[in-house]
C-alpha cells in the first residue's frame, strides 16, 4: 500500500514492473518511483541484483538508483516463478527492462507476449542502439562515448577520455522515463499501450549534437574542449595564491566592466582592443596570462568572494565527495538519505526538479532482496499457504535486512 507521501505525488497509482540492473534501466525506474509510481524491481532469487555487489566505481550504482522501489526476488526460470511475475505484469501499467536484445523474449517476457496479456501495458526497453545496423552490438557508456566523439571532445588531443560519470546511462534512463510518460499520456487517450525504446548510442549523439552543428556550420575540424577556442574572452581555470583552483568567466561586456571595477583594472577597462567579447576572444593569447597573473594574487576564498560580489560566473573546482556536505544541497533538500544493507546511512542526490518549490524525497528506503515479495503476491491473489510453498520451494526469497 502506498504511503501518504507517495499518494500525493504525480504518478501515484501507476504500477511499474522493472527488469533492470546497472544504471540505465534503474535510472528510468528511479525517476518514475520518485514521482510516485509503484516500481517493483524483479531480482534473481537468493543473491538479488548483481549491481548490489559491485565494487570500485560501481559501488554507488545500487544505492543511487534504487530508492523508493519494492523488490520481488523470484526464480523466473521456474514455471511457478514465471507465472507469478506474469500475473504481476497483468496488473501493471509499465514494464521496463535494460537487458541485451532478445533476452526478454527468450525469458518469456517479450513485448508481444506481454501486450497480448495486457494491451494497456507500456513497454519501455533500454538498449545500446535503436533499430538499425548497430542494433545487435553490445554497448556500454564508454563504448558509445568513443563511437560518437564525446570522448574525443572530453580528452586532450590524441587522448580521448570518457566523461567522469555515467552520463549516457543516466540520460538514457531519463529519456526512457520521458518516453514512458508520453506513452502513458497517449494510452489515456487511446486505451492502448505501446513499445518504446531508449538508445544509449543515440543519447550520446544527442549530447554531441551542438558540436555536429558547429562542424557543419563552420566547415572546420573540431578541437577537443580541452584546447577549444572558447566563445568568451575569459572562460578558464585559474590558480590562486594558496595553490587552489577557481573557474572564472566573463561572458558579457557588462560583466567585463564589472570585472575591471572589482579588481581595480582601469587600464584594461579603457583598452579599446578589449571592449567587446569578440575582441577579448581575439586577444586571449595575451589577455589570459595577464588575468591569470592578477587573480593569482588572491587566495581562493578572497577570489571567490570578489567574483561573487561582482556577480560573475565562477566556481570552486570541487570533487564529488564535496557535494555530500554542500551547504546549498543541504539547505534545499537536494540530498536523500538511504540505508545500506549493513545499516550504514549515506546521502545521494535527489532528482534535480522541484514542484511548487518542493523537492522530491525518499518515501521508501532501498529495498532488501525480495523484501516485498509476500505482500506483492498477496496483492495479486496468492494465499498465505501458496506464498509459503513458493518460499519453501526456493521460487521466491525474502531477505532480512540489517537496519
Amino acid at each position: 500500500m502506498a504511503s501518504d507521501a507517495q499518494q500525493s505525488l504525480p504518478l501515484a497509482g501507476i504500477r511499474v514492473v522493472e527488469f533492470a540492473h546497472m544504471v540505465m534501466g534503474p535510472t528510468c525506474g528511479l525517476v518514475l518511483a520518485d514521482l510516485g509510481a509503484e516500481v517493483i524491481k524483479i531480482e534473481p532469487v537468493g543473491e538479488g541484483d548483481k549491481t548490489r555487489r559491485l565494487t570500485g566505481s560501481g559501488t554507488g550504482f545500487f544505492p543511487t538508483y534504487n530508492r523508493n522501489k519494492k523488490s520481488l526476488a523470484v526464480d523466473i526460470k521456474s514455471e511457478a516463478g514465471r507465472e507469478a511475475v506474469l500475473k504481476l505484469i497483468d496488473t501493471a501499467d509499465v514494464f521496463a527492462e535494460n537487458f541485451r536484445p532478445g533476452a526478454m523474449d527468450r525469458a518469456g517476457f517479450g513485448y508481444e507476449t506481454l501486450s497480448e496479456r495486457n494491451p494497456r501495458l507500456v513497454y519501455v526497453s533500454h538498449k545500446g542502439f535503436l533499430d538499425g545496423p548497430y542494433q545487435d552490438r553490445t554497448a556500454l557508456d564508454e563504448v558509445v562515448q568513443m563511437m560518437t566523439g564525446l570522448a574525443y571532445m572530453t580528452g586532450l588531443p590524441g587522448r580521448p577520455l570518457r566523461a567522469g560519470a555515467s552520463v549516457n546511462d543516466v540520460m538514457g534512463g531519463m529519456f526512457g522515463a520521458i518516453a514512458t510518460l508520453a506513452a502513458l499520456r497517449r494510452r489515456d487517450a487511446t486505451g492502448k499501450g505501446e513499445f518504446v525504446t531508449s538508445g544509449l548510442f543515440e543519447n550520446s549523439v544527442f549530447l554531441v549534437g551542438q558540436h555536429m552543428a558547429q562542424a557543419e556550420i563552420t566547415g572546420q575540424k573540431l578541437n577537443p574542449m580541452s584546447v577549444r577556442s572558447p566563445a568568451w574572452g575569459i572562460y578558464d581555470i585559474f590558480e590562486t595564491s594558496d595553490g587552489e583552483m577557481v573557474f572564472a568567466s566573463v561572458v558579457t561586456d557588462i560583466q567585463w566592466r564589472k570585472f575591471c571595477d572589482e579588481f581595480e583594472l582601469p587600464e584594461l577597462a579603457a583598452d579599446p582592443d578589449l571592449d567587446t567579447n569578440p575582441k577579448r576572444c581575439a586577444a586571449r593569447p595575451t589577455l589570459i596570462p595577464r588575468v591569470a597573473e592578477i587573480l593569482a594574487r588572491y587566495t581562493k576564498a578572497d577570489l571567490i568572494d570578489r567574483l561573487a560580489r561582482a556577480g560573475l560566473p565562477h566556481a570552486d573546482v570541487a570533487t564529488p565527495e564535496a557535494m555530500i556536505d554542500d551547504p546549498h544541497l543541504k539547505a534545499s533538500d537536494g540530498l536523500v538519505e538511504v540505508t545500506l544493507d549493513e545499516g550504514k546511512s549515506i546521502v545521494v542526490p535527489a532528482l534535480p526538479v522541484a514542484f511548487s518549490g518542493e523537492r522530491l524525497h525518499a518515501y521508501s528506503d532501498l529495498p532488501g532482496i525480495g523484501e516485498h515479495g509476500p505482500a506483492l503476491l498477496a496483492d495479486i491473489g496468492y494465499s498465505a499457504e501458496e506464498i509459503a510453498e513458493l518460499t519453501d520451494a526456493g521460487v521466491i526469497s525474502v531477505s532480512t535486512r540489517k537496519r
